[in-house]
């Protein structure tokens, strides 16, 4: 076989490297500003303005602030014409977490509405130092605005359109499951698109709640002509099987009403902190939610809603040529003409004396060679660097600040070992036969696709264009055509590329070894083209360069600054049953902050774990002063006993401002459990296990009812928070340094008593 000259091979490959460009390039709007904007239309710096209001400083449930952003809210309503209410009531989430949720509604009336469209997002930021710039203070900005567009175009909707701002999402979708479950206007809702963020920037994905099937939700998507659209029935797959819930989720599972996420997850490590910030969300990004909101408002307003519901799903993924779709129902001939092009392609080879047993056997030995090689590298390296950095342990959310270095170190050299491995063992192979081992694992993950991970099917896309350039390839043996086979490649590369990002970022940096998987399979996929080079050891050099440059970038970037802070901790305890206290921190490495408090590296032994999202406890601990914190009161309402049982009701009264308080005690104990009238419907059995956490605001007490056996004695530990240590006259804590922050996720900066209660 004759190969292509080196500048056919040389163009070829900046025209793949460009598609890779263009597959994340293309995939949102890359306006860094914008000019004068129409008042019919979505303006970003209006949305912005919002933003800047919205997060100017933490506002949990409970917050002074929480409730200075509620009235800006309400007041921007007022101004559009609208006429807002709030909801409030006591709910009990599936995480065991008590609030009052104060939802924010508005209604815009439409003409003939059978089910009406609504827009959803949630104003509360997460407890107790995230600013909530982006989660979600970006998606009420995109509603306000957006409603405001649309109402200054003077039309009146088909259908009614309901703005519901949420409240308690962050503690556990309270203020949905308050709406879904208890709000009258929840049952004239036909479809929600929700609008969330898990980071500060990259693009918005879309992604589907439903209890049917997909196939209208997905065609009235495509139908309403969003620009940017992205989105993909594999990610839904698999946020279906991940234990990460928004609003949305209530909707489906409690009302039955499907609908729309839209949320963007680029800079993880932004979400939950105090870099949350509107200097930190992305313009591009914003302007991206804007880009879903406007022509969905449009075509959902008119559109019967009542129709929405289907039984038959839809593939779908986008690319840098628009958003594609095809039914479920050709995923199985399709992996049959796989199938049966794969045989015929290895007879027509052999016919051709293109392919030999030899030939393909050699074949597979590059491909193994690089696919472990890489996924070995890989892993060891993280390892490795781990190791070397430890600090990166104390960034809970699994992606350092220098992640996408990384992930670019990592790609970078897998790329490099394929190109090494096909150079030293592939050189005495054609690209024929260097075709079939990648070829024959992509079958096998087709098949895999098809019937355990359905909505990944789509991958048969590229699988089909990389056997047909094999056969291109054996048909045109004496003068291969380097550029049509490189236009067939392009496919593969814009539909699998992306997703050498987006599985670390969305899963986790600990999965990185998924890099070099999927960048020597992308590799094996691009065989036909890529095994016309001569000049694969070049290529491999050049790629190493690349990876070496990657990791001393990413060591540049390693250590903690005023933009790229350190996350530590520190909570004071004190035990009120034994008039004792003990500062206690959450960190593995300890700081010059924590060591003015915690000196000894004593392990901490508690065996009530508070409510934190990774479950996290204590790290260690050290003696602290007792200080004069006022203990709360408690006062019996009533224990009686009737019926065979004892009822109790208590009433836990705080002293002082306080944000939270968790009750822990043996659920084989008890009977019922109620907190503030909301009924526990699974009291936790486990002794020492956290029965529930309130949240409190409006400073409201607790009240305890509970029954249990005539003859029962029963205690309970409970931990009253509040999350003013650095705030408060009793202690004299030094501010942190600019390059540290408040550790998210845990009950943080925080005064804690603990006191047993016994009837």
């Amino acid at each position: 076989m004759n190969t292509p000259k080196a500048r056919y091979t040389f163009l070829s490959f900046l025209l793949i490297a460009f598609a890779v460009y263009s597959s994340f390039h293309s995939a949102m709007p890359q306006e860094a500003t914008e000019g004068k904007v129409p008042k019919t239309e979505f303006s970003t710096v209006r949305a912005f303005e919002h933003v800047n209001e919205l997060a100017k400083e933490p506002h949990y449930v409970g917050s002074k602030a929480h409730e200075t952003v509620r009235n800006y809210i309400i007041s921007e309503l007022k101004k559009l014409g609208l006429q807002p209410s709030v909801q409030e009531g006591f709910t009990l989430d599936g995480w065991g977490n008590v609030s009052k949720p104060k939802n924010i509604l508005a209604r815009i009336k439409g003409k003939n509405s059978s089910k009406a469209l609504l827009l959803l997002s949630h104003y509360d930021s997460d407890p107790h130092s995230a600013v909530g710039a982006s989660d979600a203070a970006s998606g009420v900005a995109t509603i306000l605005e957006g409603t405001r567009a649309f109402l200054a175009k003077g039309k009146q909707p088909e259908n009614d359109i309901i703005l519901l701002l949420s409240d308690g999402e962050e503690l556990g979708l309270n203020g949905a499951e308050l709406f879904v479950n208890k709000h009258p206007w929840a049952k004239d809702v036909g479809l929600v698109l929700n609008f969330e963020a898990r980071g500060s920037g990259g693009p918005s994905i879309m992604l589907l709640e439903t209890n049917n099937g997909n196939a209208k939700l997905i065609k009235a998507f495509k139908d309403a002509g969003t620009q940017y659209p992205v989105g993909n029935s594999l990610a839904y797959s698999i946020y279906k099987m991940l234990p990460n819930d928004t609003d949305l989720t209530v909707f489906r599972e409690d009302g039955n009403i499907q609908g729309f996420n839209f949320a963007f997850i680029d800079d993880h490590f932004d979400y939950h902190t105090a870099n949350d910030t509107p200097e930190n969300l992305d313009f591009n990004t914003l302007a991206h939610q804007g880009t879903y909101l406007m022509p969905l408002l449009d075509y959902f307003s008119t559109q019967d809603l009542t129709q929405m519901t289907s039984e038959d799903d839809l593939i779908y993924f986008n690319s840098p040529f628009g958003f594609h779709t095809y039914p479920f129902s050709w995923i199985l001939p399709m992996l049959i003409l796989i199938i049966l092009l794969f045989i015929g392609l290895i007879l027509y080879g052999f016919k051709e004396k293109m392919l030999s047993g030899k030939g393909i056997l050699s074949g597979f030995i590059p491909f193994l060679v690089a696919l472990i090689a890489s996924c070995a590298a890989t892993i060891l390296g993280w390892k490795l660097i781990n190791w070397l950095y430890p600090h990166y342990g104390e960034i809970q959310h699994g992606f350092t600040y220098n992640g996408y270095t990384y992930i670019s170190l990592f790609a970078f050299l897998s790329l490099g070992i394929s190109f090494y491995s096909y150079h030293k063992f592939g050189k005495k192979t054609t690209a024929a036969n260097l075709s079939i081992a990648p070829l024959f694992f992509w079958v096998v993950i087709t098949a895999l696709a098809a019937f355990y991970l359905d909505g990944a099917s789509f991958i048969s896309i590229p699988v089909l264009l990389s056997l047909v350039s094999v056969i291109i390839l054996i048909r045109n043996q004496k003068q291969p055509p380097a550029f049509s086979l490189t236009f067939l490649a392009i496919p593969a590369v814009v539909i699998l590329t992306p997703f050498i990002k987006l599985f670390p970022v969305g899963l986790g940096l600990e999965i990185i070894a998924v890099v070099a998987l999927l960048v020597v399979l992308i590799i094996g996929l691009l065989m036909p083209v890529f095994g016309l080079y001569k000049r694969k050891k070049w290529t491999a050099r050049l790629f190493f360069f690349l990876a070496i440059v990657a990791f001393f970038v990413a060591h540049s970037n390693s250590g903690f600054t005023e933009k790229t802070q350190k996350p530590n901790s520190l909570v004071y305890v004190l035990d009120a049953d034994q008039n004792k206290a003990n500062w206690n921190t959450y960190d593995g490495i300890l700081d010059d902050w924590t060591r003015n408090y915690i000196k000894d590296e004593t392990i901490a032994r508690t065996k009530e774990i508070l409510d934190s999202k990774y479950k996290s406890g204590y790290t260690y601990t050290q003696t602290a002063p007792v200080k004069p914190i006022p203990i709360p009161l408690f006062e019996t309402i009533k224990d009686t006993v009737h019926s065979n049982l004892r009822h109790v009701e208590v009433k836990i009264i705080p002293q002082r401002n306080v944000n939270r308080i968790e009750v822990f005690g043996d659920g084989k104990q008890l009977e019922t459990l109620q907190i503030n009238g909301v009924r526990v419907p699974k009291i936790p059995k486990l002794r020492s296990r956290r029965l529930v956490s309130y949240y409190v605001s409006d400073n409201e007490p607790l009240s305890l009812s509970f029954t249990t056996k005539p003859d029962q004695k029963v205690s309970f530990i409970m931990y009253e928070a509040s999350f003013d240590l650095l705030t408060n006259p009793l202690f004299t804590i030094p501010a942190r340094a600019k390059n540290m922050m408040p550790r998210p996720f845990v009950l943080n900066d925080a005064v804690l008593v603990k006191k047993t209660i016994e009837f």
